[in-house]
């Protein structure tokens, strides 16, 4: 539901020379391997350059959820690790470290017919093995999830559904459907019937939809002390933009504090890359705390 890439790279045409500069981070690539899918699972890391310079130093841990059509490395190859640089070299960000597994079409949640249980694989797997292995900070307070479009969805859906888990959550242009029967149109087999249906059904059941949806998580989750933050365009592509006001309208309903934004623009690499540094700033400025 997004193509990342494109106007990202123009940020790292701007950003700070990474080969001439005497302390930059790193990015390193590798895989998981996982019981709970049966396979392995590749991710990347964006460390700080302290990570490297402070070897007893641990770190706060900021997990980015890709979108639909990209993976794990979209964020390095985009230009989102030059911007993170940049933004560290003046100051606008901590240090903390950025993972981005690969999450396909997953959704960032078990699916509905049991053969992918992403979340489990998240909770149980991927998230103690990168905290042990890239000295993590423990705690909640320590620990913020983030995404875009499909991986906006994943970030919030983890965070309401766990929110004992993390200090933060932020997402862009987050895939938020009100209702779902709508969204899908009147073809039965419909592209968007087709996406969804991998992990919410073929056809997509809105009853699993409903339980899974950060919208309805929302309405009773317990949300003391996380920080929340999404925006999305007011000319999605997808109309998401009617997702995002719901849960701005929730939230406000029960008095929750959070940041929600609607700003000019599409579901498109231009939206993304003007706003990606919001989210940046969000999970830093929640470390700090």
């Amino acid at each position: 539901m997004n193509k990342l890439r494109p106007a990202l790279l123009l940020l790292a045409i701007f950003a700070v020379s990474l080969t001439t500069s005497a302390a930059t981070g790193r990015v390193e690539c590798n895989a998981v391997p996982s019981k709970i899918l049966a396979r392995s699972v590749r991710y990347c890391v964006v460390l700080p350059a302290a990570f490297d310079q402070q070897k007893s130093r641990q770190f706060p841990v900021l997990y980015f959820l890709h979108g639909l059509g990209d993976d794990e490395q979209t964020f390095i190859h985009s230009g989102a690790f030059n911007l993170v640089e940049d933004m560290r070299e003046r100051g606008e960000l901590t240090d903390f470290i950025i993972a981005t597994p690969e999450g396909g079409a997953s959704f960032y949640i078990n699916s509905k017919d049991g053969k992918s249980p992403y979340e489990d694989f998240l909770l149980q797997e991927f998230f103690p093995f990168i905290e042990k292995r890239y000295r993590v900070l423990s705690g909640r307070g320590h620990r913020a999830v983030a995404g875009i479009s499909m991986g906006g969805y994943g970030a919030l859906h983890l965070a309401f559904a766990h929110p004992q888990l993390f200090i933060s959550a932020a997402a862009h242009s987050p895939a938020l459907i009100e209702k779902l029967p709508e969204f899908l149109g009147p073809t039965p087999n419909s592209p968007r019937s087709r996406v969804l249906g991998q992990v919410f059904g073929a056809p997509p059941d809105p009853t699993f939809w409903n339980r899974n949806s950060p919208i309805a998580l929302a309405r009773t989750a317990n949300f003391a002390g996380l920080k929340i933050y999404f925006d999305c365009g007011n000319r999605d592509d997808y109309g998401f933009e009617a997702g995002a006001a719901s849960l701005d309208k929730v939230l406000t309903g029960r008095h929750i504090p959070h940041e929600y934004h609607l700003y000019p623009g599409r579901h498109d690499p231009t939206y993304f890359a003007e706003h990606l540094p919001a989210s940046l700033r969000f999970a830093s400025e929640s470390f700090a705390k």
